[in-house]
């Protein structure tokens, strides 16, 4: 359910840098973000930070770097499917019938449930 990162979570990032960040730092951050989903999903938010750069292919002082604290990434990470969530409602409306639609928002909320429950 990853989605583009908001704004609010990237002028964040760029605030802690300072700068705008380049390509192949924001392709790094991006990655990070998504290992982070799956190793939230599998383990909860104590899922290992080293597992995540690993699976990421950066170093850990790459995630560090981007996401000075654990809670920084958590956040990062529920506010991008926050996000998406959201985003969703608007793109099945257009595309399907309302009962349509409903149903299949109802169920990506349901699985943003399941997946989130260690967030609490």
């Amino acid at each position: 359910m990853a989605s583009e990162p908001s704004a609010i979570a990237e002028q964040k990032a760029e605030a802690v840098d300072a700068k705008p960040l380049r390509a192949d730092a924001r392709r790094n951050r991006d990655r990070l973000v998504e290992v982070a989903v799956s190793v939230f999903a599998e383990r909860g938010i104590d899922g290992s930070l080293e597992e995540i750069a690993r699976r990421a292919g950066v170093g850990i002082g790459t995630l560090y770097r981007h996401f000075p604290t654990r809670e920084h990434l958590v956040e990062v990470v529920y506010r991008r499917e926050v996000e998406a969530l959201c985003a969703a409602a608007g793109e099945l409306a257009q595309k399907h019938p309302s009962d349509v639609a409903l149903e299949q928002w109802m169920q990506r909320f349901v699985d943003y449930i399941a997946t989130k429950r260690c967030l609490a």
